[in-house]
């Protein structure tokens, strides 16, 4: 494993973190609790020390599960949580978008509560979960100053999420300074994460980009393959056939980046992550002990070279040779993509 900082803050991140809304949620398998517990302390043992969870990710559960399996190592670890979804009061409808609650005052309930699940006096890392940029008012960036003020966090950041918009808030994240934004990046869906690369150069600001999805649902680490049937209640299972069959085709192009067996496909994707800078941290969905050991893994195995990035790329720029649509379009902005219009900007899948 190896290493970075969030931001200018000092925080220390394990280049491979931990998504832990695999834990809490039957979203990504069925699991008891002490699976997911063992599964958390698992990741300890290899090495990752950077643990990103959220207050809607199972109504809480997640967060009691983290608190509880990295109560011995608190002090070695680093937290993350997110805030802005009211499910307190609302029901949760399958797979849909609960509503959003943005206010200084809930924001300081909604950590309170988190903290309680989560046992801790104070979490490194507070990000506002798929805020619009117009609930992030001067009052509520003054009351995230407020909480690093009282050592209730150490620094801020950002989630989006690219199905429901994410260019302008994503853009006022490094505006304004937060230390971390974390959105969907990964070799297939690349837009949004370099665009965010690209402002924070112009801009030589210290934000730092969370990568999460970054096997793309499955294709780029080949758990789903064309013999994959899909269990009941999988997420996945919203996206359009075109979508699947498009990815494997585009996995077939990308063989060079297994090199004779030196690093599989689900660490080359992680590599082509870690080859930008400003990547500090990348989350995929563990959902195994065998997925913790190979993707924690794959700071260790060989970087891209210059000619394979560029390679990979090329390949991107020509739509890795496939002139067919991936079925993907309606369901990648529900602003129907206006908010890229003009802008020669692709959405991203989520």
């Amino acid at each position: 494993m190896k290493y970075d900082t969030l931001g200018n803050t000092g925080i220390e991140v394990s280049e491979v973190g931990f998504g832990a809304w695999v834990v809490g949620t039957d979203w990504w398998g069925d699991r008891t609790h002490d699976q997911a517990i063992e599964m958390v302390q698992h990741a300890v043992d290899q090495d990752v020390t950077f643990f990103d969870t959220g207050d809607v990710y199972g109504h809480g559960d997640s967060e009691e599960l983290v608190g509880e399996a990295l109560a011995e190592v608190r002090d070695e670890v680093t937290v993350s949580t997110k805030v802005g979804y009211d499910f307190y009061n609302n029901p949760q409808a399958g797979h849909g978008e609960l509503p959003k609650k943005v206010t200084p005052e809930w924001i300081r309930t909604a950590l309170d509560r988190s903290l309680d699940r989560l046992d801790m006096d104070h979490v490194e890392l507070l990000m506002l979960h798929n805020a619009n940029v117009d609930e992030v008012t001067p009052d509520v960036l003054e009351t995230l100053d407020e909480l690093r003020e009282e050592g209730k966090v150490e620094a801020i950041g950002w989630a989006l999420g690219p199905s429901i918009g994410w260019l302008a808030d994503g853009d006022a994240a490094v505006a304004n300074e937060f230390d971390a934004l974390q959105t969907v990046f990964n070799l297939f869906e690349q837009t949004p994460g370099q665009h965010f690369i690209d402002t924070i150069r112009e801009q030589n600001a210290d934000t730092s980009v969370l990568a999460r999805v970054p096997h793309s649902s499955g294709l780029l680490n080949e758990q789903v393959t064309p013999d994959t049937e899909l269990e009941e209640g999988d997420h996945r299972g919203h996206r359009p056939t075109e979508w699947y069959e498009t990815g494997w085709e585009k996995v077939e192009t990308l063989r060079f980046l297994e090199r004779d067996g030196e690093r599989t496909m689900g660490q080359a994707a992680i590599q082509w992550l870690l080859a930008h800078d400003e990547v500090a941290s990348v989350t995929p969905t563990f959902r195994t002990n065998a997925d913790i050991d190979e993707w924690a893994g794959a700071p260790d195995t060989p970087p891209l070279s210059d000619e394979e990035y560029d390679r990979v790329q090329e390949l991107y720029a020509d739509n890795f040779g496939i002139d067919r649509d991936d079925g993907m379009d309606a369901l990648r902005s529900s602003v129907g993509g206006e908010d890229l219009d003009g802008t020669g900007m692709k959405s991203a899948g989520d």
